[in-house]
């Protein structure tokens, strides 16, 4: 059995999708997951990983834990989650790490914290694999109110791309090296097939609605204010370091999601079709 924690969000959602499909025995969890958030037939059950001590009923029978700390990695203790996943019969872990353990260490959010769970998932003694995309396409999601009652799109650095990658992508690598031998002890940085600037993502979101969506480019302070309304000061500065100045490795497009899953990586285009309902 697979445990999938984070399973109600954009790359653990599709997880527990792929590896239902694979048919694959699933345990789908987050802190408020329903029967609503699960194919047909995928067991779920509510946990909380900021509370060990409740974990462990989780893992009991699995053999392998998908790991997503999601925004709350500063709460949560992998070492007692990976002791309560070993107890339960765990032997192999997944970790949905950050692109910016590498390419931002200096960060207390994109760097240090990831990395200190990266750190004991390795001393684990778990069979292990870290994966670390860099931006997700769904951080588009964030466009959706806008473009569906104004048409319009708010952002900074208009004419800087970024490979971002396609959630789904993600998660058919975690379920390849979830089910697959040979991805013991590695680290794959997952991006999509080639830069894509802002301007150039608002004009497929418009094409995928088949409307014409009008671009605004902010002001770094301008969009300072909006994030700092949702997100800490130091992360949303961090994160607009990202987006406006981002090292030459953030610009380049890893090999890893062709490596795994023996095809290119979704263009943004594709995830924007995909997924122009919720624009519409």
């Amino acid at each position: 059995m697979i445990v999938v924690t984070g399973a109600t969000g954009n790359v653990g959602r599709s997880l527990v999708r792929v590896l239902a499909e694979a048919g694959e025995q699933v345990l789908a969890t987050s802190r408020g997951i329903s029967e609503a958030d699960v194919p047909q037939g995928v067991r779920h059950r509510r946990a909380d990983l900021t509370a060990p001590d409740g974990l462990r009923p989780v893992f009991d029978g699995a053999d392998a834990l998908f790991l997503q700390s999601g925004s709350g990695a500063h709460l949560i203790s992998p070492q007692d989650i990976l002791d309560a996943a070993k107890a339960g019969g765990v032997t192999r872990v997944v970790l949905l790490s950050s692109q910016g353990v590498a390419t931002r260490p200096e960060s207390p959010s994109h760097g240090a914290v990831m990395r200190s769970i990266e750190d004991a998932v390795r001393e684990s003694g778990l069979d292990w694999t870290i994966l670390r995309p860099g931006g997700l396409d769904s951080n588009r999601y964030a466009w959706a109110e806008p473009v569906r009652t104004q048409r319009t799109i708010a952002a900074p650095f208009a004419g800087v791309g970024l490979p971002v990658v396609d959630p789904d992508d993600v998660a058919e690598v975690a379920a390849a090296v979830l089910r697959e031998d040979g991805h013991t002890g590695r680290v794959y940085t997952l991006t999509g097939p080639a830069p894509v600037t802002p301007q150039e993502q608002a004009e497929a979101i418009g094409a995928a609605i088949g409307e014409p969506i009008r671009f605004v480019e902010q002001t770094r302070d301008e969009a300072l204010a909006q994030m700092v309304r949702f997100m800490p000061e130091p992360v949303a500065k961090t994160t607009l370091a990202i987006l406006g100045e981002p090292t030459p490795e953030e610009q380049r497009v890893s090999p890893d999601v062709e490596r795994v899953l023996g095809r290119a990586p979704r263009p943004f285009a594709a995830w924007a079709h995909r997924n122009a309902a919720a624009f519409r």
